[in-house]
């Protein structure tokens, strides 16, 4: 399949450059954000999910709304939304949109995160609660008949959906570093999300994933997904200047209680949050163009890696990690909606230009 971009959906003017505290959704704001995105031919836009922060598929349809190709991914943790109530919701938006709903899990990375809503599952139990959800999501968008469930996780009786999606399914996203993360994603999801890590321990995981896909007898494997943060500029020179302001911002923030994640920050608890940092102790560049700092920064709080160079460097890094088998690029920045711009005006068609040339896009 072609090579496709993710982006990151933002409701408000507020960035981590210049972090609004309280900021309300900006609908203003957001439609242009997402028409831009449309324009610009992204594939995706990721409307993402915190404990305090705003529903997404209220975000989602008002997005979908003010589209036309965009697709639009649905994060969703399985302790705040039923699996019966998800089935329909995401169908709904699903029908709203003519089909580009996407639904992209988190099984829940923070003990601590997790508890802000009720949520006292370990991690173990938070993977297996995962796996009986998309297998309900499944069931629930083809079966012709009422089923009934009973796990430890969810009991029910004659469910029963009259809404369903537009292709008969909706694609199913699942992230991750750890050994469950890879099976369930490996045996259940269309798509497997990483964060920007070196090539080689890209390679390392996808191959595990792979290979977990191969023990559940797949005879298809999970599309893969790679995520980064791009500090783009004309000159290698100037971009590495824009990256170095860009640090010393988020630093400053960090220090000062307006950044993501505070100075103190105990170490992350999600497998993939450490791996950011132990790459990070290695050295600041990596590979061509992967800078770390931007980890260390924000304490590996989400998707922190920064692909750092003029729009060649950027392009050509990305193609890296193309070669390597992602097929789904996400990019996202720190100026956010011009950075969208930007990407959309200079990386993305040179990355399709190129994959023209070569035969893969």
């Amino acid at each position: 399949m072609p090579t496709e971009f993710i982006s990151l959906t933002f409701p408000t003017q507020s960035t981590e450059l210049k972090p609004i505290p309280g900021a309300l959704i900006d609908p203003d704001f957001l439609e242009r954000y997402a028409r831009n995105l449309d324009d610009y031919a992204y594939n995706y836009t990721l409307v993402p999910y915190d404990s305090s922060y705003f529903d997404p598929f209220t975000v989602g349809a008002v997005i979908a709304a003010h589209t036309k190709n965009l697709k639009i991914i649905i994060a969703l943790r399985p302790n705040t939304k039923y699996p019966t109530v998800a089935a329909k919701a995401l169908a709904t938006l699903d029908q709203l949109s003519r089909g580009r709903a996407v639904v992209h899990f988190i099984a829940g990375g923070s003990d601590a995160e997790q508890a802000k809503e009720g949520d006292f599952l370990n991690k173990e139990e938070r993977y297996a609660r995962l796996e009986d959800y998309i297998k309900i999501l499944r069931r629930a968008w083809e079966s012709p008949e009422p089923f009934d469930w009973d796990s430890p996780y969810y009991q029910f009786k004659q469910f029963s959906n009259a809404v369903r999606p537009v292709n008969g399914q909706i694609p199913v996203s699942v992230g991750g570093s750890s050994g469950e993360a890879y099976r369930i994603g490996g045996s259940l999801a269309d798509i497997f999300g990483l964060w920007g890590e070196p090539l080689k321990e890209t390679k390392d995981q996808i191959d595990r994933i792979y290979a977990e896909a191969e023990k559940a007898g797949r005879t298809d494997r999970p599309r893969i997904w790679v995520t980064f943060r791009p500090i783009v500029a004309e000159t290698d020179e100037l971009a590495w200047a824009k990256a170095h302001r860009t640090l010393n911002a988020l630093q400053t923030h960090r220090a000062a209680g307006l950044g993501k994640a505070p100075a103190d920050a105990p170490t992350p608890q999600n497998v993939g949050s450490q791996r950011l940092l132990e790459i990070a102790s290695r050295g600041e560049v990596h590979d061509r163009a992967l800078w770390y700092p931007t980890v260390t920064a924000t304490n590996a709080r989400g998707a922190s890696t920064a692909l750092v160079g003029s729009y060649e460097t950027v392009s050509e890094s990305i193609l890296d990690y193309v070669e390597l088998g992602a097929e789904l690029i996400s990019i996202r920045g720190y100026d956010n909606l011009n950075d969208a711009i930007d990407y959309g005006r200079y990386v993305l068609p040179r990355v399709r230009e190129e994959l023209e040339k070569r035969g893969k896009n």
